[in-house]
């Protein structure tokens, strides 16, 4: 009897690296100059999934992103999974703006993968398990074939395979 080969199809990001980035792009804001006097501050609600970014004006919320955004790209953290909310005006003359993180496969995206995948007629099985995919197959190389598929597949996050079996 053959056996099946698997892995999983997951999103995630790690939020050690979150705050790793959090700590050093406020130390690079309470040093710069533009922000001299502004009261910027990040907070990271992991309970959540959002990241709060608060500031004087909608400006200087924008360059809190743009700081935020450098350091968690040098950390080689999804920029994709981090979707920046509407901005809103806040109590004082102050600015805010919501970053939702995402973690783990939304159920609409999921399916998307999934249609993807049968579209192209393999002969792999693919299954939605809570916020991760689990990719079934008796060959090796199919689950290479989807693997390569889903690497040139837009799905407005980022995939990690995982578990390779």
């Amino acid at each position: 009897m053959a056996s099946e080969f698997s892995f999983d199809v997951v999103s995630k990001v790690d939020y050690n690296l979150v705050d790793e980035a959090i700590a050093i792009a406020m130390k690079e804001v309470i040093n710069r100059y533009d922000f001299k006097d502004s009261k910027s501050e990040i907070d990271f609600d992991k309970k959540e999934n959002k990241i709060m970014l608060l500031s004087s004006d909608d400006y200087k919320v924008k360059a809190l992103y743009d700081v935020l955004q450098t350091k968690l790209s040098k950390r080689g953290l999804p920029l994709k999974n981090f979707q920046p909310q509407k901005m809103e005006s806040a109590l004082g003359a102050t600015a805010k703006q919501a970053v939702k993180v995402q973690q783990g496969i939304p159920q609409d995206k999921a399916k998307e993968i999934v249609k993807a995948v049968k579209e192209h007629k393999l002969k792999a099985n693919i299954s939605i398990q809570g916020d991760t995919l689990r990719v079934t197959s008796k060959s090796k190389d199919e689950l290479q074939t989807v693997m390569g598929l889903l690497r040139g597949g837009d799905y407005g996050i980022t995939l990690q395979f995982e578990n390779f079996r």
